[in-house]
């Protein structure tokens, strides 16, 4: 393309939305003139459907269930006033807690006010939130956030550490929908071992956000907890991040809510239009199509120009992933959708992988994001009429220029500055793609089956790793894991049992002893005395 022709494009590709203060580039996309047209008519379908979804259809059949996110933050849109009522109240409910927690009108057990938060939560009830307090975080938050997302010991350690002495001034708020998410039910379980060994009450200092009447709602109840705010079937944790998952904590943390609520709805307004070039999810979806020719063939680089959207990718990785990720199709064919989704953050990815966008496989297309105010106050010069602001600047710019000069495409969404109404607006522009370009593949963006499936493969590992221990204690010798699996019954499953019997060895409370010699299939495992 000449200067002209790419300056043209430019302007005919450019989608600006004023009203919540972006705009989307896919000018250095290289799809041809005629594309969007050719697509127009599966988009009208998928306007359609996205309709439907928000007019109360059943999207998951597999679990009989609403798919309603949207109206969270647009409650007349429920398709019930009982739904309406209950976005509303919660939300009442979630500001006057908050204000009780500022003011004191809520302490701790000691009496003194809550200066920190451990959220403890998995997936959607972790990442989401994770994503709002890092990006709107300031010195003068009331509430310093932690969060307990994984079932890992060591890391538990080093969050309990980091709050140290401070524990009986810190909120435990526990997600989840069920309560009996595993890794949920653990870092709560060594929260409460957490309090109790430094003579703390653990219910005077606990909320749960959970499903009405799910083991953790009826634990919270029968505790005395705090508080209990819900979690409802038709929201799923990848998009809960504007229920109570993600408002409560943003709140206590000092986050104008409102103003993200109001971010996120102003999005939505913008993305129900059926005008595919002046609505910016559709074409985000559209060249996601495009760029994978509609099966997922090209990874999606988020490189986001600035640090408070670090954690934005991590967000998008579930969001995407679990949601397009799908062996089969709406019609039950095998088709194995999915969008691999991977970036940290502009420009610090420009000195660990742009010398591969740039020169090594094109398996991938950018979407760049661009905040133009720097920060609020003034900017130093660093150079004579030049800020660090204009070096990242620059550094996005020169980027984007060097991934088009070697044929690598690219998205560029813009910004005016970074908010809660931002936040809330980019939230609601990739949840709102996730779901048009689901339906422009055909798939079901709204069941996770292979989570299910990942969760019952790791409850066949513990109930296999009970049954060993009860196997060595019952022989009272040391055995090969091949004697223990076909002892069992189980020599298909050699390699698991000696996987299990290894990490137990390496914890000595567990009791199981390793005998090691050079080879592994006669090391000889037994339960210490």
């Amino acid at each position: 393309m000449t200067p002209t022709s790419l300056w043209e494009r430019y302007c005919q590709s450019l989608c600006l939305c004023p009203e919540i203060g972006l705009s989307l580039d896919i000018s250095r996309m290289n799809h041809d003139d005629g594309f969007l047209e050719r697509m127009e008519p599966a988009m009208q379908k998928a306007y359609a459907e996205m309709a439907a979804l928000e007019g109360g259809a059943q999207a998951n059949q597999d679990e009989g269930r609403m798919v309603g996110h949207y109206w969270l933050r647009t409650p007349s849109l429920a398709p019930r006033d009982d739904i309406r009522r209950e976005i509303e109240e919660t939300l009442e409910r979630i500001l006057l807690f908050c204000h009780r927690i500022h003011s004191g009108g809520i302490t701790s057990q000691n009496s003194g006010s809550f200066t920190r938060m451990l959220i403890i939560g998995i997936g959607g009830s972790a990442l989401g939130p994770q994503f709002v307090a890092d990006a709107l975080s300031s010195p003068n938050d009331p509430l310093k956030p932690h969060f307990l997302d994984n079932t890992d010991p060591d890391g538990m350690d080093r969050v309990m550490a980091e709050i140290g002495d401070d524990l009986a001034r810190t909120l435990v708020i526990v997600i989840s929908k069920s309560g009996s998410t595993k890794e949920t039910r653990n870092g709560m379980l060594e929260a409460m071992a957490a309090y109790r060994q430094r003579g703390l009450d653990f219910a005077r200092h606990a909320l749960a956000i959970t499903g009405k009447d799910s083991q953790l709602d009826r634990l919270a109840r029968d505790q005395g907890w705090l508080e209990r705010f819900p979690m409802w079937d038709w929201v799923g944790g990848r998009t809960s991040v504007t229920s109570a998952v993600g408002l409560l904590p943003a709140a206590l943390q000092g986050i104008d809510i409102s103003a993200l609520l109001q971010g996120a709805a102003a999005c939505d307004a913008l993305t129900r239009r059926t005008e595919t070039s002046s609505n910016p999810a559709a074409l985000m979806a559209l060249m996601w199509h495009y760029a994978g020719n509609g099966r997922g063939e090209r990874d999606l680089v988020m490189l986001p120009y600035r640090d408070r959207l670090l954690l934005f990718s991590r967000y998008l990785q579930q969001l995407l992933m679990e949601s397009l990720g799908k062996e089969l199709d709406r019609e039950g064919r095998i088709v194995n959708q999915g969008i691999a989704v991977y970036g940290n953050k502009g420009s610090t990815d420009q000195h660990a992988y742009v010398q591969q966008l740039r020169d090594g496989l094109d398996n991938f297309f950018v979407t760049f994001i661009q905040v133009l105010r720097d920060r609020d106050a003034s900017s130093l010069e660093v150079e004579e009429g030049v800020t660090s602001g204009d070096f990242l600047f620059g550094f996005l710019q020169g980027t984007r220029t060097a991934l088009h000069d070697k044929g690598r495409q690219s998205l560029t969404i813009s910004v005016e500055r970074i908010d809660p109404f931002t936040i809330g607006a980019l939230i609601a522009l990739f949840e709102r793609c996730v779901g048009l370009y689901a339906s422009l593949i055909n798939i079901n963006a709204y069941h996770q089956p292979g989570v299910e499936a990942g969760k019952k493969a790791a409850g066949a590992v513990i109930e296999l790793q009970r049954e060993l221990r009860d196997y060595l204690t019952a022989q009272g010798r040391a055995m090969t894991a091949g004697e223990i699996a076909a002892g069992l019954g189980r020599s298909e499953r050699t390699e698991e049992i000696f996987a299990i019997l290894r990490h137990l060895a390496a914890n000595p409370e567990r009791g199981v002893v390793v005998e090691r010699t050079s080879a592994v299939e006669e090391w000889r495992f037994s339960m210490g005395t």
